[in-house]
């Protein structure tokens, strides 16, 4: 029989946590930030330095959500960035973005070393190679460009792994970690400052009328300053539902044959295919992302899966999975991510997103840079980062995502209602979107024959959700939020569930 992998992520199976869902919620605190990702610790973790008093509030369990579920590269090589960044917004806007992801990178450095958390820092190599000579040309440029923008980065005729690369952009002293065991760690500093993490409790609502309030599902928290970090902001203001566009990577993790894979970290300039090694009790695995998808697009996930499991074992000698998973990203019209004020008239309200599958550094970043505008600090990236930027290729590309939104608002809707299915007819295994009665209904039969049905409106803003036949979830394609059989939320930015219905 095959051994079928986990579907948690490595991250998770091999960084057990307290368990924080009994923590007592305080009535008031100077901060309260909302996410227990890399972003909110980071951002808890230096306020709590500066001498305000923390709040945690964490809807599932610390570091298990998108910074669980990442490849965990702690690296200012974020694909081809820099040549773009330089023509779109200028040399120097390029090498701020580089300092402040630069300074991320090495504070996770200096941190972890300061404080002993053992989460296997290790200095790599990274690059960006491409194996089709068309591509050979953008790679030059981008090393020139990340040169110019102040980092260590040179091009290259070759890398060091199966794979035919023609050329590469290759950047010295780079990371890779184990993110949750240094989430893990950064939470008991934080604790042991005074700090408090709770988690189990979702965040509702912030009201910024007459102070500010965070309306939470077991009472009300009163704040001088609130911190969205909730991967996808949680509020319906700042227009960030129309600004953020959500992918969802696969990742497959295993025993690489013969230990060969080297520390360095890959990724495949057009197919974005990404590689790292990870040393798990002395046995080397296989990191590999790759076959990524718009959240809720109607897609054969399972069939990506073993894609990618062929890719990996083909081009990094991942013979067996062991574990996979999916990791859900969100990015900005521009590239460069969300974090400031979360939107013009806000005070006391900030809010970091849209980190855009380099998190760990963006995070880390947006962190450093909320702790320095929450306690009045000047920081040279604020005017590069702020949420509230705009220009006309912003409106262009917020047109265009949006007429993706509209496609799934609209042709989703009429596809099911054209052909209504009775729930009775549904096979094990089976899924389906389907009309019953007046209205349209989200519906799955377990191997079991046990039959699963919500409301197949999103909770968000109304769109249809479409089923993920890999992690048996129903993810909604307009803004991304995702949703468990019996309903509940996974993934924001949907606060409410959706409805259970019965077999009629």
């Amino acid at each position: 029989m095959t051994e079928l992998p986990d579907t948690r992520s490595l991250w998770l199976d091999t960084a057990p946590a307290p368990d924080r869902t009994g923590t007592p919620l305080p009535r008031e605190v100077d901060v309260a930030i909302l996410g227990g990702g890399i972003a909110g610790l980071t951002t808890a973790y230096r306020l709590m330095k500066a001498g305000r008093s923390v709040l945690v509030l964490e809807a599932g369990r610390l570091a298990a959500g998108v910074s669980g579920h990442t490849t965990a590269k702690i690296s200012t090589q974020h694909g081809l960035k820099y040549a773009t960044l330089a023509k779109t917004k200028g040399t120097d806007a390029a090498a701020t973005y580089a300092h402040s992801q630069a300074s991320a990178l090495e504070w996770i450095a200096a941190t972890t070393a300061e404080l002993g958390i053992e989460c296997g820092f290790t200095r790599a190599e990274s690059f960006v190679y491409t194996t089709k000579p068309e591509t050979v040309e953008s790679l030059e440029r981008e090393a020139e460009a990340a040169a110019e923008a102040g980092l260590p980065a040179t091009y290259v005729t070759g890398v060091d792994l199966d794979v035919s690369a023609l050329g590469a952009v290759k950047f010295t002293a780079q990371a890779h970690f184990h993110p949750r065991k240094w989430l893990l760690g950064l939470a008991e500093e934080i604790e042991r400052a005074g700090g408090t993490i709770v988690e189990g409790i979702r965040a509702e609502g912030v009201d910024e009328l007459g102070g500010t309030l965070v309306r939470t599902s077991v009472g009300d928290v009163r704040a001088s300053e609130v911190v969205v970090t909730t991967h996808y902001p949680m509020l319906d203001r700042g227009l960030f539902f129309a600004r953020l566009d959500p992918v969802r990577d696969l990742v497959v993790a295993g025993p690489v044959e013969g230990n060969r894979l080297p520390d360095g970290m890959f990724l495949d300039a057009d197919t974005h295919h990404s590689v790292r090694a990870y040393l798990n009790d002395g046995v080397r695995y296989g990191v590999v992302g790759g076959e990524h998808y718009r959240v809720g697009a109607s897609v054969d996930v399972e069939s990506r899966y073993e894609l990618l499991a062929i890719w990996a074992a083909r081009n990094a000698g991942l013979h067996r999975v062991t574990h996979r998973w999916s990791a859900h990203d969100l990015s900005t019209l521009d590239n460069v991510p969300y974090v400031g004020r979360y939107h013009p008239a806000s005070r006391h309200l900030w809010v970091a997103t849209g980190f855009g599958q380099w998190g760990m550094t963006g995070g880390t970043a947006a962190g450093l840079l909320l702790a320095d505008l929450v306690t009045g600090k000047d920081n040279p990236s604020a005017s590069l980062y702020d949420p509230n930027r705009f220009d006309l290729r912003s409106a262009i590309s917020t047109v265009e995502n949006n007429a993706t939104v509209a496609k799934f608002l609209i042709g989703d809707h009429f596809s099911a209602l054209r052909q209504p299915a009775p729930l009775e007819e549904l096979t094990p295994g089976e899924a389906k979107v389907t009309r019953v009665g007046g209205e349209l209904v989200a519906a799955y039969r377990d191997p079991e024959g046990e039959l699963h049905a919500v409301g197949a409106h999103c909770t968000h803003l109304g769109c249809l959700v479409a089923f993920n036949n890999a992690e048996k979830t129903w993810d909604c394609p307009c803004h991304g939020s995702r949703f468990a059989l019996d309903g509940s939320v996974l993934q924001g930015p949907a606060v409410r569930s959706l409805p259970k219905k019965r077999e009629r």
